[in-house]
């Protein structure tokens, strides 16, 4: 089984490394992530400069740009067959609700799946940074499971792990993402010249935990698992519009 890693951290994180080392007792693994942290990248594509692709001292290769160029490249790219997975991670923090829309990590394992790959985001819903073992030990036993009993339908999940020992750990729960109140404010200031400048607001809090939300899963120290789609289509509001139109 061949598996395709990436971030949205950069190929130095710990998280990455940490999954390397599990995943590769039961798989080959190839490793593109990009050169630097790209949180918050979204599903962005580089579209105004050429890529480069670079191996790193460690085997892992690093790429210029953002996580979804990563698995676009490596996948249009480098391989000659299709990896049997994509999974991107483990994330240092949660990525869960919202969050989702704006995640790097997501943003990597949406890309595979686009280009029909069943793939997986992993997030450490982190207090310490201490647990990263518990998430990898987590996609271990879920990508045996995939080699034991594949899906018969294209599949993107994504995956987030309370930091936590992994004996500590109360079950998973199949769960719908949750939603938070809008950001805060931007965070005017100024730089060294004396310029304003303004750093993006920390996310809004928790709106919709409800039991069957991925933050309440965390909440109680279970992994919380939501599979995803892509359609953004409004169905309930197709008539309306056609109506507002006429």
């Amino acid at each position: 089984m061949r598996i395709l890693l990436c971030n949205d951290d950069g190929y130095s994180a710990p998280g990455l490394s940490t999954l390397v080392k599990a995943l590769s007792t039961i798989a080959d693994i190839v490793v593109v992530a990009p050169e630097r942290d790209r949180s918050g990248s979204s599903n962005s594509l580089t579209l105004d400069r050429p890529l480069s692709l670079h191996k790193s001292h460690n085997g892992f290769y690093y790429v210029n740009g953002t996580p979804t160029d990563c698995v676009h490249l490596a996948v249009t790219g480098m391989f000659d067959t299709l990896p049997d997975m994509v999974i991107s991670g483990i994330n240092n923090g949660a990525n869960m609700g919202d969050d989702t829309v704006y995640s790097g990590t997501v943003a990597a394992a949406t890309e595979g799946f686009l280009l029909g790959i069943p793939s997986l985001s992993v997030s450490l819903a982190n207090v310490s940074d201490e647990n990263f073992s518990t998430a990898a030990r987590v996609v271990t036993d879920i990508v045996l499971r995939f080699k034991k009993s594949k899906f018969h339908e294209p599949i993107l999940l994504n995956i987030n792990v309370p930091d936590i020992p992994y004996e500590q750990l109360q079950g998973i729960e199949v769960t719908r993402l949750g939603r938070r109140h809008k950001a805060e404010a931007v965070v005017k200031s100024q730089n060294p010249r004396g310029e304003t400048v303004y750093w993006v607001g920390a996310a809004g809090a928790v709106q919709d935990a409800s039991e069957d939300t991925d933050f309440h899963a965390i909440q109680i120290n279970r992994i919380s698992i939501t599979p995803l789609k892509i359609d953004l289509t409004h169905y309930g509001q197709l008539d309306t519009v056609k109506q507002w139109l006429e």
